[in-house]
């Protein structure tokens, strides 16, 4: 299939959604936001950050994803707003939660962690509603989950957790997505410790985890305080937004168009 022919059967207009969808999906990274926000880059900060922040940090992701998978998979469905999502109300109660992380510190994070973790989750989950999706199917509600591995870094920053694009994160994800899906369907949601979750759970974890050490690391400045840590986290959802936007613009587009066309287009566009 050549690009001629992708462009004849993707209108401009699309083919702008996709750019801009790429744009975000590839290249646009929190590591980056919080770098403009503080003047100095985060990855250095997190290498200062001590072991036991380390130890908290992977405490603080698995609680936060298995709160956000039971909310997923159990309310979800029970959504019913209609228009334009609400991404102001999720940011603004998200910069509450970050508000007490950056006055009180570290010792903070297994407790304010999963609460913006969930609100980020209804927030994509909105996002989605609007964007055509259906809440009340499991495969969309593990979709919104989806969002959390999506990291949005620049492959050319030396990360190689990065490095990995869009499509082939979806791609890695699918046996875990789709095993989870069957298991849910099959046995309900009252056990979110059953193998097919705890395996897509832990590598969501692997993705996030990195997103999440560079929040705490611009968190653990000692100058940030209460008025700076609101603003991260405010960074921080709108980072999620941003990519859930991007995600479920791709799955619209591909529920219109079918997957490989839109892929080959996506993959097609240089930035």
């Amino acid at each position: 299939m050549t690009d001629q022919w992708i462009q004849g059967e993707l209108t401009e207009d699309v083919l702008v959604e996709l750019q801009e969808a790429k744009e975000t999906l590839e290249y646009h990274g929190l590591a980056e936001r919080l770098t403009e926000l503080m003047g100095a880059p985060i990855t250095a900060s997190i290498k200062l950050l001590p072991s036991i922040a380390e130890d908290a940090l992977h405490t603080a992701v698995d609680k936060s994803l298995q709160a956000a998978l039971r909310v997923a998979l159990s309310t979800l469905g029970e959504e019913t707003s209609s228009g334009k999502p609400k991404l102001l109300s999720h940011k603004w109660l998200a910069g509450m939660s970050g508000a007490a992380g950056g006055a009180f510190g570290l010792s903070t994070v297994a407790l304010e962690l999963p609460v913006s973790t969930v609100l980020i989750l209804r927030s994509v989950a909105d996002i989605a509603r609007s964007q055509g999706e259906d809440l009340t199917d499991v495969k969309t509600q593990l979709a919104c989950l989806e969002v959390f591995a999506i990291d949005g870094g620049n492959p050319g920053d030396g990360d190689e957790n990065s490095e990995i694009g869009y499509f082939a994160v979806r791609a890695a994800m699918s046996k875990q997505v789709a095993d989870a899906s069957k298991y849910v369907l099959k046995h309900g949601i009252g056990e979110t410790a059953a193998p097919p979750l705890v395996k897509l759970l832990q590598m969501i974890s692997q993705r996030f985890g990195v997103v999440v050490s560079e929040k705490l690391a611009a968190q653990a400045i000692p100058v940030i305080g209460a008025v700076g840590g609101a603003l991260i986290n405010s960074y921080f959802i709108d980072h999620y937004q941003d990519l859930a936007r991007a995600h479920f613009t791709i799955r619209r587009l591909e529920r219109e168009y079918g997957k490989s066309l839109v892929e080959e287009a996506y993959n097609g566009i240089e930035i």
